[in-house]
């Protein structure tokens, strides 16, 4: 399935936004600027975020107190609600293509999840995830999930890659990360990993395996 690289790849760890769940950044920005707040995309974006979106994501802040703040923000001109929902836009769809492809590299290789994400949007797409597939949660698809606000560490901390490798006694030269963004690459090649670069348009079931064969349903 997956090309040869040297040395030997023996565990995979893969990227949750654009690669395994579809998102778009820009939804989220486009709908708090529906919303009056113009200037989320100065905030928060795919390469750059500000202070307040870092303690959400390592978990060194509520998920209450991080809304509080953007309805400050906002000159509490909007709801709790509202801001929950406009953070949650960027979060689309599971193509069950791709879900059934890690299912067969799960069989081939020691696979884990590592994510920088916050309480929000574990919520929403594991919602997402319930609604169209007879999964309850990303657990079922990996050997073992890591995100962000749970372990205090975000990519490309050296300490994030790290810490999958020491709690599972993995050789960092045998192991390959899969990302879209281009500094958590460059963060996993500093810790030694071997790293595909998952550009925009690439994706993981036309660019990087090759499906040995469908199942019908999950």
């Amino acid at each position: 399935m997956l090309k040869k690289r040297e040395p030997e790849v023996k565990n995979i760890i893969f990227d949750l936004g654009g690669v395994v769940l579809n998102v778009d950044y820009h939804l989220t920005s486009q709908k708090f600027a529906e919303l009056g707040m113009k200037n989320f995309e100065d905030l928060y974006s795919q390469a750059h975020q500000n202070q307040l979106f870092d303690q959400l994501e390592t978990g060194k802040i509520r998920s209450e107190d991080f809304l509080k703040t953007l309805q400050n923000l906002s000159n509490n001109s909007l709801s709790l609600q509202q801001i929950e929902e406009a953070w949650d836009a960027m979060i689309l769809d599971y193509p069950i293509s791709r879900l059934q492809l890690l299912e067969q590299v799960k069989n081939q290789y020691n696979t884990f999840l590592l994510s920088n994400t916050n309480s929000i949007h574990e919520k929403e797409f594991t919602a997402k995830l319930q609604r169209t597939t007879n999964y309850k949660s990303l657990d079922a698809l990996f050997d073992k999930v890591y995100y962000s606000h749970i372990i205090g560490f975000r990519k490309p901390q050296p300490e994030a890659y790290l810490h999958i490798l020491e709690e599972n006694k993995l050789h960092a030269e045998e192991t390959l990360f899969i990302d879209d963004s281009i500094q958590n690459i460059e963060g996993a090649q500093r810790v030694g990993l071997q790293t595909i670069y998952l550009k925009k348009g690439m994706t993981l079931e036309d660019d990087v395996f090759q499906q040995q064969e469908k199942s019908a349903k999950l």
